[in-house]
């Protein structure tokens, strides 16, 4: 059945199902949570549900009527999908103007319309205020989805006309499954991954890359050097990046796994330079680690840990990324500043 293809968000499927069942549903809702944790499978599988057309007692679609199929097949001519073009570094105007353009006219099927738009993120301004004017007199029928991570991303007037619906991160064990049936058959590396990807199967799939762990090792090599050059690590650091393609956006995702890494390696030293056990590490990572925490200290490795995550939103933002990867790698090699006594 259509849920099923969901998995981790049994509470948010509940959610909607009791608010079906009132006839409370709103008119427009923004999904928040990490990427990679299925909320766009989300979005799409309650469209199916919407715009079923078999009778049911609960919000599930019944995979075997004309509109089911339709959905399946990308066709239903009331179900319209918005995201940014790969070669653009926001959501222009033009895509939402085009979005709210079909939501204008009468549903073909039905009674209604729903519109999906992904990467609610990356709207800027003049496509933020174009959206709006839909919010706020929406047309009969329509149920507008916004994929986001964080309301803190959109206007607070979008936001005010949504209901925010948040999603958690995946429990380890929902991600050994979707791992698994994505072909990973690797436990170690399965568990590796799980262990990094913060609930994101998105994350996990993306850290199963073997070159990933490679280079892993040659930024150890680097950040374990009292004499660590920042120019030689950012030009590596690029390189390795730029082989993920040219499209921005996979030179971003990997960017952003890199510093992924790095926070764990970071958040390793930490706990050594505490006198914290880790067991799982090899002789030679650890003696690499140690050597970080011993000329860093506690106080050091936060302020990294705090610059990675600063770095990571960057990208996130669409900072220039080798300016974004270069300023972090700087910011690591400036020694704090002493005050003086006065």
């Amino acid at each position: 059945m259509s849920w099923a293809t969901v998995r981790g968000h049994d509470a948010v499927v509940r959610q909607f199902d009791h608010t079906w069942k009132r006839g409370r549903l709103a008119h427009a809702y923004l999904f928040v949570g990490p990427k990679g944790i299925g909320k766009h499978t989300f979005a799409r599988e309650l469209a199916k549900a919407l715009l079923c057309e078999a009778e049911r007692d609960s919000l599930e679609a019944c995979d075997a009527c004309p509109a089911c199929h339709q959905i399946t097949a990308g066709a239903h001519p009331d179900l319209f999908f918005a995201s940014r073009p790969e070669d653009s570094l926001d959501l222009p105007i033009e895509v939402v103007r085009e979005l709210c353009g079909h939501l204008e006219l009468k549903p073909a099927r039905g009674f209604r319309k729903v519109a999906i738009l992904d990467e609610a993120d990356d709207m800027n301004e003049a496509s933020s205020n174009c959206f709006l004017k839909t919010l706020e007199e929406p047309p009969s029928g329509c149920v507008l989805i916004l994929v986001g991570t964080s309301p803190e991303r959109q206007l607070s007037t979008i936001v005010s006309r949504c209901q925010p619906v948040r999603f958690a991160p995946l429990a380890p064990e929902v991600m050994r499954e979707i791992l698994h049936d994505q072909g990973v058959e690797d436990v170690s590396q399965m568990e590796r991954s799980i262990r990094l990807a913060g609930g994101s199967v998105g994350q996990a799939l993306a850290l199963g890359d073997a070159d990933l762990w490679t280079f892993r090792q040659t930024m150890l090599d680097h950040l374990s050097d009292p004499k660590m050059e920042p120019q030689q690590l950012s030009s590596a650091w690029m390189r390795f990046v730029e082989d993920a393609g040219k499209e921005s956006a996979a030179q971003r995702g990997r960017a952003s796994v890199v510093l992924r890494m790095l926070v764990e390696m970071l958040e390793s030293a930490l706990k050594l330079s505490v006198g914290a056990e880790l067991p799982n590490l090899d002789a030679n990572e650890r003696a690499q680690l140690t050597e970080i925490a011993e000329r860093l200290g506690p106080d050091r490795l936060l302020m990294w840990l705090d610059r990675a995550f600063e770095a990571d939103m960057h990208i996130d933002r669409r900072v220039q990324l080798v300016l974004a990867i270069e300023a972090f790698v700087d910011s690591l090699a400036r020694r704090p500043s002493v005050r003086k006594p006065a």
